[in-house]
């Protein structure tokens, strides 16, 4: 009662004087938005069972029964060899090559920041523990969890047993160890689950970052180059590695903002066969990148000294083509072209790091969630409440 009269007089006290209330702060207003997807998609989630990659394999593995494993998208079987190596097809995916894994990572990644968004809106513990359940398969149980490596990923059939762009297929670890963060920041992820979390992070950031595996990922030039540092810059975060992250600020600086074209775009990306998609893929990959370092180094928000470049015209550039997809001035997308765009992240962060509202009304306008698993693939930040904390 007490807080209430407290409250009426304060409402009054600013009525009189002739002010106004406090505007609703962004997080009020993606509560409000989000509260029933959330809620809903989380119910449903509490009733999940737990899927590790031990329990699915494949004989083309070269792994054992704890390595990830998947198959290069874009190769397909040689009509005129059909039983030797596979043949590439840029921006066509072989419906036929083992996923299984892959799938059962973007469940995780589906399933844990979902519930955690959950807790963030209605303090309900039950939410928490049932994500930290699903974590603690992954990272933490000896039987049932993930080796910290991605050896084997994205191989090739008669080629190659593995391959280092097969590291993008862990982008789905980001918001995951978000969600992970917010459990830590609140006491709910702690003691021994905590520390062999964080440990597996530690374990899986050393390997990406020295593996030749790695090496190439991190120097392939295009959207891998930015997924590389996307997922090293959170991870370190996580673990407390703070000559890491400064290493990565750095790699942004002096590698990842020069790819972009003076006008925003992405040339790489534009040349691919889903110019349209990659484009927005790299942006939000880019943007997210930059919403994780800038926790730190909020000067990366601005051009460095003496450069050129400005990030913020990369968002600049696809914002029209977000807004309204048929001034696309480029070739579609030979697939899935019809599925773009979503709620892609780097509108939220520009709207965040910039204060300007045509980002925050251009994501808000746009669909949340799809049921297309090319979409699910490359749309990797899908619980806004995560990362915005006012």
């Amino acid at each position: 009662m007490q807080y209430r009269l407290v409250f009426y007089y304060s409402c009054l006290a600013l009525t009189v004087l002739g002010c106004t209330a406090p505007e609703k702060s962004l997080r009020d207003e993606l509560v409000a938005l989000e509260r029933e997807r959330v809620l809903t998609a989380a119910d449903e989630y509490m009733s999940a069972d737990i899927q590790t990659i031990n329990e699915v394999t494949s004989p083309r593995s070269a792994g054992g029964p704890h390595d990830f494993y998947s198959e290069g998208d874009y190769w397909w079987p040689d009509p005129e060899n059909p039983k030797g190596p596979y043949i590439r097809k840029d921006g066509l995916t072989n419906p036929d090559n083992f996923v299984e894994h892959r799938n059962r990572m973007r469940r995780l990644s589906l399933i844990v920041p979902t519930l955690v968004a959950a807790w963030t809106i209605t303090h309900n513990d039950k939410y928490a523990a049932k994500a930290i359940e699903h974590t603690n398969a992954w990272f933490v149980n000896e039987a049932t969890r993930m080796n910290p490596d991605m050896l084997y990923s994205q191989a090739i059939y008669g080629r190659v047993t593995g391959r280092g762009i097969g590291i993008i297929d862990a982008i789905h670890l980001v918001e995951v160890v978000q969600a992970l963060m917010v459990l830590e920041e609140n006491g709910l992820l702690k003691d021994d689950a905590l520390e062999k979390t964080k440990a597996w992070f530690a374990q899986f950031n050393t390997w990406i970052t020295t593996h030749p595996y790695g090496i190439e990922e991190r120097d392939n030039g295009n959207n891998h180059s930015t997924c590389w540092a996307m997922q090293v810059a959170q991870y370190a975060t996580f673990t407390g590695s703070d000559s890491l992250l400064l290493a990565t600020k750095g790699f942004y600086d002096q590698t990842l903002l020069p790819q972009m074209a003076a006008d925003g775009s992405f040339p790489k990306e534009l040349a691919r066969t889903k110019p349209y998609g990659y484009s927005l893929f790299n942006l939000d990959a880019m943007y997210t990148l930059l919403h994780i370092l800038g926790r730190r180094y909020p000067e990366v928000w601005q051009h460095p000294a003496g450069e050129s470049l400005n990030i913020r015209n990369a968002v600049d550039f696809m914002v029209p083509y977000i807004a309204d997809k048929a001034t696309w001035p480029y070739a579609p997308d030979v697939m899935y072209f019809e599925d773009w765009p979503m709620r892609q992240a780097a509108l939220l962060f520009a709207y965040m790091a910039y204060g300007d509202g045509k980002y925050l009304e251009t994501w808000k306008a746009l669909p949340a969630d799809s049921e297309e698993d090319e979409v699910i693939r490359n749309f990797f930040v899908r619980q806004p409440l995560l990362w915005v904390k006012e």
